[in-house]
């Protein structure tokens, strides 16, 4: 069966996973971690493109962001996974592939969905048993998100912008996200929809995708639909 072509729309928010091939270890040392979200800022800017939360774990990434052109998040995968294959291959004196083939991505319904994304990713560490508390693991958006620590990489997402009228007030708010935990169901929507690559939203949400891109949003449609405010060109 052909693989479908991936759904690449700008100024909607991606889900994007990308695993270590055999799902080896792609970060060893803290140098790693600073070298991979560099080079992601660094390639964000030059394709314009919103990163709203990630988490590097030590065998694969997450990312939740928003193009702003068709083809800006394939342009900045390829330029980050490229050049950290370099680095990391003569880091550790290796050669070979590093990733595992193409990354796995999704749209994300924002009305119904942005913050189960950005929770889901956040709270990776934890449902991996490494920390208690997405706090104390360094390496994720949890710590400008929740805690207050500026990361230059950042866009914060208009959603996140409404949560409060002070940063104080946002960082509270946001935090209360995680006093319940994501729902096994949702859980398994979030992965399933993106690793085999359909969209993650309502039905509503689907047909709109499918009628811009051409391409099937989803296996089988689902229904229900919930209409929140939409975010404005000034907001982002």
């Amino acid at each position: 069966m052909a693989r479908l072509p991936r759904l690449n729309l700008p100024n909607i928010p991606q889900h994007i996973v990308q695993r270590g091939n055999n799902r080896q270890a792609t970060f060893f040392e803290k140098n790693d971690y600073r070298v991979y979200l560099d080079k992601l800022r660094y390639y964000a800017k030059e394709y314009n493109v919103h990163v709203h939360a990630f988490v590097l774990m030590s065998n694969h990434v997450h990312l939740l962001l928003t193009p702003t052109s068709k083809m800006g998040a394939s342009k900045l995968m390829q330029s980050i996974g490229r050049y950290y294959v370099r680095y990391f291959n003569q880091t550790y004196g290796r050669t070979g592939t590093l990733w595992e083939g193409r990354y796995k991505s999704t749209l994300v319904d924002t009305d119904n969905y942005y913050f189960a994304v950005s929770r889901y990713i956040e709270l990776n560490p934890v449902r991996a048993k490494m920390v208690s508390d997405p706090a104390d693991y360094i390496w994720s958006s949890y710590q400008h998100n929740a805690i207050g620590k500026t990361i230059s990489l950042i866009t914060e997402h208009c959603l996140y912008l409404r949560l409060g009228q002070t940063k104080s007030e946002r960082l509270k708010h946001y935090r209360a996200l995680f006093i319940e935990e994501i729902s096994e169901s949702t859980l398994n929507e979030i992965q399933t929809s993106t690793d085999k690559m359909w969209v993650l939203g309502s039905e509503h949400f689907k047909q709109h995708v499918e009628a811009i891109s051409g391409r099937r949003a989803s296996p089988l449609p689902r229904g229900g639909v919930r209409k929140t405010p939409k975010c404005s060109s000034s907001d982002s």
